[in-house]
């Protein structure tokens, strides 16, 4: 097995040009803002012990597709999220975002008005029902919702800052849904989706971590030296844990606490595990790129490992371009979704996979959509995905491959135009021990014809499924899973 993985980094590393780049840098950076690279394994004394902590792991695996979701007053501009407030990220000030251009392209004046966009933030349509009921519709167990972004906007009824949903200098603060965080998390948990948070460690809008005073950064490490002002920091620390405790003492029970942003040391992440596990026992806690103990699974961003890899993790991915809401942004086809989720659990992670709604609170039309098409191939393939673990060669060709028991599932990725699964599925080092069945998802009733190729097996799928003619299938389109009930893996022990 492997001595390397994929690790999270802070974007201030990142150095970006190009319209390429330019778009890397808002689908790779976002406000999730790590990316995947690989890093040496953690010292064994820093693992995680604790069997509750595992067990819960475990559980997390078996969930495999889950929703995020970022909002928050940008997407009254349209803006990337927050990035748009730190001076290096110019490509989230482009001429195409109107609000930069309509200030004259002055940094301070839009920097203020993007502070003050909470006093015009009302989402009248804000209707987490309707969220929670689309996402448990299209298969997903578990949500993350971003509680608070690097800007500092709270979506929850903080006692600790006055830049929140809740406060008085936001319109929706009136509202009877005004405590988005806790509305979101109760409509889901009313649907049997597991709850997660996420939370921003840095926070753009407080003086502790920003000081007013200095040249703006805006990143993932404050703009003075936290070993210089070690009060000042002391301040901020108690603040963001503080946040944290109202979290996870007013909002339910919380699969997931996942901190995004904390690069470098200092973070005192003990201390806020502890009084997390002590309001929320068993909680996982994700501090994305410090290792150990406190990453209890990684978290590659945009993108998919080219391989299965030897710990729990998880892709978070964007349904379109941007995390936050665009009305000009570009939404991923169903295929490519599905396909996506396919090759994620194959290789052993969970799909992350987020929506950003829009500034009145709705999820945008073309998300719903592909939310329902989703649930639709979910329905009829969700045993080759739901509580599988990957197995070797994990795909072959267009075939991936998923074990649950002594099962496995051999998942064949459409070609575009491809319609109805075809006629012959082949994959090496995998076949039907005595006594198998071998059918496919959602026709059952139809026994599979199969021959051994080797150590490997060929598996025929009669006309009346396969063709686009005379095919009459449930409603399945872009992939199709063949189960093997009891399945030889040949050469498992060499990987």
């Amino acid at each position: 097995m492997s001595n390397t993985a994929y690790m999270t980094r802070p974007c201030d590393q990142w150095v970006l040009c190009s319209w390429f780049a330019k778009l890397s840098a808002v689908v790779l950076i976002a406000c999730c803002a790590a990316t995947a690279e690989v890093r040496s394994e953690d010292a064994p004394a820093d693992k995680e012990t604790d069997p509750t902590i595992l067990a819960n792991i475990e559980k997390f695996r078996d969930w495999k597709l889950g929703l995020f979701i970022h909002w928050g007053p940008c997407t009254q501009w349209d803006a990337p999220i927050a990035w748009p407030l730190t001076p290096v990220a110019t490509w989230a000030r482009a001429d195409d975002l109107p609000a930069w251009v309509e200030r004259g392209k002055n940094f301070d004046v839009f920097s203020r008005d993007f502070f003050d966009l909470n006093k015009t933030f009302n989402p009248v349509q804000f209707n987490p029902d309707v969220w929670a009921e689309a996402a448990a519709d299209a298969g997903m167990k578990y949500v993350m919702f971003v509680t608070k972004c690097h800007d500092g906007f709270a979506l929850f009824d903080t006692k600790q800052s006055n830049y929140s949903i809740t406060d008085p200098s936001c319109p929706f603060h009136e509202n009877p849904r005004a405590n988005v965080a806790k509305e979101v998390l109760d409509a889901f948990r009313k649907r049997g989706v597991r709850a997660g948070m996420y939370f921003s460690m840095p926070d753009w809008h407080h003086p502790d971590y920003e000081d007013p005073a200095l040249p703006y950064k805006r990143l993932f490490t404050p703009n003075y030296d936290i070993n210089e002002h070690p009060d000042k920091w002391q301040r901020y620390l108690k603040f963001y844990r503080g946040q944290v405790e109202e979290l996870m003492t007013g909002y339910g029970p919380v699969d997931v606490l996942w901190l995004d942003g904390g690069g470098g040391s200092g973070w005192e992440t003990d201390k806020l595990a502890e009084m997390a596990r002590r309001h929320q026992p068993g909680i996982l806690i994700v501090h994305r790129g410090a290792g150990g103990r406190y990453e209890n699974y990684r978290t590659p961003e945009q993108t998919i490992p080219p391989h299965a890899l030897p710990f729990p993790w998880e892709t978070c991915m964007t349904m379109g371009d941007l995390w936050a809401y665009s009305s000009r942004d570009y939404y991923k086809t169903t295929r490519e979704l599905v396909h996506m989720l396919v090759d994620v659990v194959a290789k052993g992670g969970n799909m992350l996979l987020n929506i950003g709604p829009d500034a009145e609170g709705r999820f945008p039309p073309q998300a719903l959509e592909r939310l329902k098409e989703l649930g639709e191939w979910t329905k009829v393939n969700g045993e080759a995905i739901y509580g599988t673990r990957a197995v070797p060669p994990y795909r072959e060709g267009r075939v991936c491959l998923t074990r649950k028991g002594d099962a496995v599932y051999l998942i064949y990725l459409a070609v575009p135009g491809e319609i109805k699964p075809p006629h012959v599925i082949s994959v090496s080092g995998i076949q039907p021990a005595e006594g198998a069945e071998v059918t496919l998802l959602g026709r059952e009733d139809v026994p599979l014809q199969w021959e051994k190729q080797g150590n490997g097996v060929t598996v025929r799928i009669p006309h009346k499924l396969s063709s686009p003619v005379a095919g009459e299938y449930p409603e399945c389109r872009h992939a199709w899973a063949v189960k093997i009930s009891k399945a030889i893996v040949h050469g498992e022990a060499k990987h």
